[in-house]
C-alpha cells in the first residue's frame, strides 16, 4: 500500500488501494474499524445505552421541575440601554418624583355625563383615595385633583387617574394582578379601564405565554407528520422530536436559573421553542440519515454508530458552534432584550447538539435495524415498486446540480440580482420603539392607550422630561424654562417641580411622540447650555435615541464577531480560504428577502389585514439585529451540512464538480426537509397576536426557506462551479495549520470505511436503498481506477 498527497484542500495524505472494489464490505473484510477500534466518544455513549437514556430521562424530569414558572419571572421590556442618559434620568425621577413617571393609568369614562359632574367627581375622588392606599403605589394624581388639561379628554367624557407602581417588572406585574380586578369595570356612575405602560407589558407577557402554548400545539403534530414523510419510519421520525423536547426543557431550566441573576425577556421563550425544535430536528435528521446509510451499506450497529459520530457527528458539532457564535454576538449589546436571546439561543443550540450526540447513539445501539421499523411508506412501495416509492430524489438533485453548473453564470447573476431586488425595501427602513399597538386590537391596555392617544391633548405617560440637578433659585429655574421654550420643536413646557436639590420640567414636542422631530428635540435639549445645572433628558423618544445609539456603537463589534469566527470555523472545516468568504457573502444574500419583507409588510402595512396586525410605520430598533443573528446562524447550519459532504467527497476523489454534485445530491433533500420543518415551527410562532413575535417568526421562516431553496440549491453550486479548483486553495502556512488543527466530516474516517461504492451509489436523501443512475454521480471513492480512502 502506498501513500500519495491528497487533493488541494484535503486534510492530509491518502492511502491508495489498487483495484476498484464493489459491494458492501464488513469491517473485517475492509480493514475498517471494528468495535475494538471505536473512538473514545463512541465507546462512552454506546457502552451503556440503557443507562445513558435513563440518565437523560432523569435529567429531563429535573429540568421540567427546575424550569417550571420561568415565564412568570421574565420581563416584557428590555429595549432600553441601562447605561444611557435616559435610563439614569428615569431612575432619578422615579426616586425623587414618582408622579413624573406614571406607569399605571385608570381611564374613567363618565358615559353621557361630564367628568366635572359632581357625582362623577365624587366617585373619582373615592377611586383616587383607594388607589393611593394600595401597597406598592406612589405618586397618585388625577384630573380632579390638578385640573391639568392633559388628564382630561377633549370631549369632556373621560379623564385619568395616574400612579406609579414601584419595583422591577416582576414586582410591578404582581402588584397589577392584585389591584386591577378591584378597579376595572363599573364603579357607580363611571366605568374604569386599566392601562399604562405596566399594563401593556403585563398583558403582552400573558398573551405571549398563551400564544407560545398554541404554537407548540400546532408545530408538534405537523412536525411529526413531516418527519414521517421524510423518514418513512415512525420510529426514526420520533427521534428528532425526542431531541427537541429535551433541548427545550433543558433551556427552560437554564433560563429559570438566569432569572435569579439577571433580567431575561419573555420573548426569548419563542426562540427557545423555535430553535429547540428546529435545530434538534436538523441535527437529528443529519445523524439518523447517516446512521441509516451505514446500516444500508452492510455495517453492523456499533460500527455504523462510530462512523456516524466521526462524520455526521462532527458536522453537527461544527454547526452548533457556528450557530452559537452567531447568537453570542447579541451579548455585546446592553439591552437585556437582545442579551436574553443570546442566553436562550446558546443554551438551546448546545443542548440540542449534546442531546443529538448522546441520546441518538444510545438509541441506535438499542434499536439497530429497528430504526427503520413501522415504515408507513411500505404500502406505496408495494403498489408502485420500491424505486417509485422513493421517487429518485438523489438522482433528481444530481441532475439539478448538473443543470445549475452547466449554466452557472446565468444562475449566479439572476439569483443574486433577484435577492438584491427583494431586499431593496429595507433601504427605506424607519426605526421606532414598541408600544401598545403590538397588542391585538381588543386588548384592554391597548384600548386605553388608543383613547389617550386620540382623545387627550397631552401625553400623560409620554412626552419628554428634563431632570435638573443642582442648587437653584426660582429665578434660575425661570431662566432655564425660558431657554427650553425657545428650543425649536417645543410646544409647551410644564414645571418646574422642585425637590431638595433637583427639579424637572415636562416638555411637549410639536411632533409625534417618537417621530424624527421629537428625536431631534431630544438631541437639541441635551446640547442646550444649562449654566450651573446638570441636566438629563428622558421619555419615550429619548429612550429610542439612546437605544439606536447603543446599537450603532455595538453593531460593528457584533458583525465582526460573527464574520471572523464564521470564517475561522468554516476554514477549519474545509481548509479553503475562498469557501469561508463565499459562505459569509452568500449567507448575507440569503437574508435580503427577509429584511425587505419586514419593511414592506410590517413597516409599510402591506398584508396587515390578512396577518392581523397594526402597522406603526416603523420597525422596533432591536428586531433587525435579532433577526440577523438568528437567521445568519441558521443559514450557516445548512451551509455546514452541504459543505461537509462536498469536502468529504473532494478529499476522496479530488474531482471538484463531482464533489459539488455529490454533496447536493446527498444533502439537498435533507436540507430542504429540515428547512420546511423549521419554517413550519417559525410560522407557528408567527401566528402570535403580538406583532414583534409575528415579525420574528414569519421573517425567519422566509429567510430559512430562501436559504435552503435558493442559496444552497442555486447560488452555492453556481458559484463553486465558477471558482473551480481555486475554491480549495489556501496558502502553504494555512494548509499546514489546517492539516494539524482542522476537522472535516471525512478526514477521520479510516481506510476501508463502511461507506464504500455500494453505500455511495444507493441510499438517497429520501430514504435508504435509493438507486443512483450510473454516470450522474461518478463512483465515490475512486480516481483513475483506484480506490482512495481518507487517511487517518
Amino acid at each position: 500500500m502506498s501513500e500519495v498527497n491528497g487533493p488541494p484542500g484535503s486534510a492530509g495524505p491518502q492511502r491508495v488501494e489498487p483495484g476498484p472494489k464493489s459491494g458492501p464490505q464488513s469491517s473485517s473484510q475492509s480493514g475498517g474499524p471494528g468495535p475494538q477500534r471505536l473512538g473514545g466518544w463512541t465507546r462512552f455513549v454506546t457502552a451503556r445505552p440503557r443507562i445513558a437514556l435513563l440518565a437523560a430521562l432523569v435529567i429531563t424530569a429535573l429540568a421540567v421541575f427546575a424550569g417550571s414558572g420561568v415565564a412568570d419571572r421574565m420581563g416584557s421590556g428590555g429595549w432600553q440601554a441601562p447605561d444611557a442618559e435616559s435610563s439614569y434620568a428615569t431612575e432619578a425621577l422615579e426616586r425623587e418624583f414618582p408622579a413624573s413617571q406614571p406607569n399605571l393609568l385608570l381611564l374613567v369614562d363618565s358615559g353621557t355625563a361630564s367628568v366635572d359632574d359632581p357625582a362623577v367627581a365624587a366617585e373619582a375622588a373615592r377611586l383616587t383615595e383607594r388607589l393611593a392606599a394600595e401597597q406598592g403605589i406612589s405618586g397618585v394624581t388625577s384630573y380632579w385633583q390638578t385640573k391639568a388639561p392633559a388628564l382630561r379628554a377633549e370631549d369632556g367624557r373621560e379623564a385619568l387617574i395616574a400612579a406609579r407602581i414601584g419595583g422591577d417588572e416582576t414586582e410591578a406585574g404582581e402588584t397589577l394582578e392584585r389591584i386591577a380586578p378591584a378597579f376595572a369595570g363599573e364603579s357607580g356612575p363611571v366605568k374604569v379601564s386599566v392601562g399604562g405602560p405596566v399594563a401593556v407589558q403585563h398583558e403582552m407577557q400573558t398573551i405571549i405565554q398563551e400564544d407560545l402554548l398554541r404554537a407548540e400545539l400546532i408545530a408538534l403534530p405537523v412536525t411529526l407528520i413531516l418527519l414521517v414523510m421524510v423518514f418513512g419510519s415512525a420510529i426514526a421520525a420520533m427521534l428528532p422530536l425526542l431531541v427537541g423536547i429535551v433541548a427545550i426543557l433543558g433551556t427552560n431550566a437554564v433560563l429559570r436559573g438566569l432569572t435569579e441573576f439577571t433580567d431575561v425577556s419573555v420573548f426569548a421563550m419563542n426562540l427557545t421553542t423555535a430553535l429547540g425544535l428546529g435545530l434538534a430536528i436538523d441535527y437529528a435528521l443529519f445523524i439518523v440519515r447517516r446512521f441509516r446509510e451505514e446500516l444500508d451499506a452492510g455495517a453492523d450497529t456499533r460500527t455504523a454508530v462510530g462512523t456516524t459520530l466521526r462524520t455526521a457527528g462532527r458536522t453537527v458539532l461544527f454547526s452548533a458552534l457556528t450557530v452559537a457564535v452567531s447568537l453570542s454576538a447579541m451579548l455585546v449589546f446592553p439591552q437585556y432584550f437582545l442579551r436574553s436571546f443570546a442566553y436562550a439561543g446558546i443554551a438551546v443550540v448546545l443542548l440540542a447538539a449534546a442531546a443529538a450526540l448522546i441520546l441518538l447513539p444510545a438509541a441506535f445501539m438499542l434499536l439497530g435495524h429497528r430504526v427503520n421499523a413501522l415504515d408507513l411508506r411500505r404500502l406505496l412501495r408495494r403498489r408502485k415498486g420500491k424505486e417509485a416509492a422513493v421517487g429518485g430524489t438523489g438522482r433528481g438533485w444530481a441532475r439539478f446540480a448538473g443543470l445549475v453548473m452547466r449554466r452557472a453564470p446565468v444562475f449566479a447573476i439572476v439569483t443574486t440580482v433577484g435577492l438584491v431586488l427583494l431586499g431593496l425595501p429595507f433601504l427605506g427602513v424607519k426605526f421606532g420603539t414598541a408600544d401598545d399597538r403590538q397588542l391585538p386590537a381588543g386588548a384592554e391596555s391597548r384600548v386605553v392607550q388608543e383613547h389617550i392617544r386620540d382623545g387627550f391633548p397631552g401625553s400623560p405617560s409620554g412626552g419628554l422630561e428634563m431632570l435638573v440637578e443642582g442648587e437653584g433659585t426660582p429665578a434660575a429655574y425661570a431662566a432655564l424654562k425660558d431657554r427650553i421654550e425657545k428650543v425649536p420643536g417645543v410646544e409647551r413646557v410644564e414645571g418646574p417641580v422642585t425637590a431638595d436639590s433637583a427639579a424637572y420640567f415636562g416638555v411637549q414636542s410639536e411632533g409625534e411622540a417618537v417621530g424624527q422631530e421629537t428625536q431631534q428635540l431630544v438631541r437639541d435639549l441635551r446640547a442646550m447650555p444649562a449654566d450651573s445645572f446638570d441636566t438629563s433628558v428622558t421619555g419615550t423618544a429619548a429612550v429610542l435615541v439612546d437605544s439606536k445609539d447603543a446599537i450603532a456603537d455595538r453593531l460593528p463589534w457584533a458583525i465582526g464577531i460573527v464574520v471572523v469566527v464564521t470564517l475561522l470555523l468554516v476554514f477549519l472545516l474545509t481548509g479553503s480560504v475562498l469557501i469561508p468568504i463565499q459562505a459569509v457573502v452568500l449567507n448575507a444574500l440569503s437574508l435580503t428577502a427577509m429584511f425587505g419583507a419586514v419593511v414592506w409588510v410590517f413597516q409599510d402595512g402591506n398584508l396587515s389585514g390578512i396577518l392581523a396586525f397594526t402597522s406603526t410605520g416603523d420597525i422596533e430598533t432591536t428586531l433587525p439585529v435579532l433577526m440577523f443573528c438568528v437567521a445568519f446562524g441558521l443559514s450557516m447550519d445548512y451551509g455546514v451540512f452541504l459543505l461537509s459532504r462536498i469536502k468529504e467527497e473532494y478529499d476522496r476523489t479530488g474531482d471538484h464538480e463531482r464533489s459539488v454534485t455529490f454533496g447536493l445530491s446527498r444533502t439537498g433533500g435533507l436540507i430542504t426537509a429540515a428547512a420546511v420543518i423549521l419554517a413550519v415551527v417559525m410560522v407557528a410562532i408567527g401566528t402570535s397576536r403580538v406583532t414583534n413575535t409575528k415579525m420574528l417568526g414569519l421573517g425567519i421562516a422566509l429567510a430559512v426557506l430562501m436559504d435552503a431553496m435558493v442559496v444552497r440549491s442555486l447560488l452555492v453550486p453556481a458559484v463553486m462551479k465558477l471558482t473551480g479548483h481555486a475554491t480549495w486553495w489556501a496558502p502553504k502556512p494555512l494548509r499546514a495549520f489546517h492539516q494539524r488543527f482542522g476537522l472535516s466530516e471525512g478526514e477521520s474516517a479510516p481506510a476501508g470505511s463502511s461507506v464504500t461504492k455500494a453505500s455511495l451509489t444507493k441510499g438517497a436523501p429520501g430514504g435508504p436503498d435509493e438507486p443512483t443512475t450510473e454516470g450522474e454521480i461518478p463512483e465515490a471513492g475512486t480516481r483513475d481506477g483506484e480506490k482512495v480512502t481518507a487517511g487517518a
